[in-house]
């Protein structure tokens, strides 16, 4: 049996991934609602200090697992808020295994996409294009990254989807392991 944070959850994320694909932007609304609807189902489960701790912790564990995507120019601001409501639902430990969720149904929907707009072979160059300087300072030889040049980005993504796919997937996989 679902609760009801999950339930409430799940349709935000629903609703985010619908809004994100129609006109690729996660409302402020939408996240802002969330938000608060996390801290009062939060305020009701237990005591006021556990409750706004874990709350803020998720939130914060959420934001700052997306926001370096965002300031690499990989995400809008939007995908980041919207994580940040998800870890405020769910706290700091689940809000990474929802990030590392998103991020492998990100990957994927990426090369889907790519592959559907015939762009998958643009978009590996691309990605080589970034990853290359970035290995070589791995590696020790002082670089510095190399932006794409204005032009060569082979689209934008919905991440609202990849992240309303990982919620669902993280989500979802107690009641799996539950019915087995």
């Amino acid at each position: 049996m679902f609760t009801a944070i999950e339930v409430l959850l799940l349709w935000l994320v629903l609703q985010a991934a619908v809004t994100d694909l129609a006109l690729r932007k996660i409302p402020n609304a939408l996240v802002l609602s969330g938000l608060l609807l996390a801290l009062v189902l939060r305020g009701l489960a237990g005591p006021l200090q556990a409750m706004l701790s874990s709350w803020l912790a998720g939130m914060l564990a959420g934001f700052f697992l997306f926001l370096p995507l965002y300031l690499l120019r990989g995400m809008a601001a939007g995908d980041v808020k919207l994580m940040a409501m998800v870890g405020a639902f769910v706290g700091p430990a689940q809000a990474l295994d929802i990030a590392l969720l998103s991020f492998a149904a990100g990957g994927v929907l990426g090369l889907v996409l790519m592959a559907a707009g015939g762009q998958l072979r643009r978009g590996l160059a691309n990605l080589a294009a970034l990853l290359h300087p970035l290995l070589l300072r791995l590696a020790g030889v002082p670089l510095m990254p190399v932006p794409l040049r204005p032009g060569q980005s082979v689209g934008g993504m919905p991440y609202g989807v990849a992240v309303a796919l990982g919620t669902l997937g993280v989500v979802l996989s107690p009641h799996c392991h539950a019915a087995v």
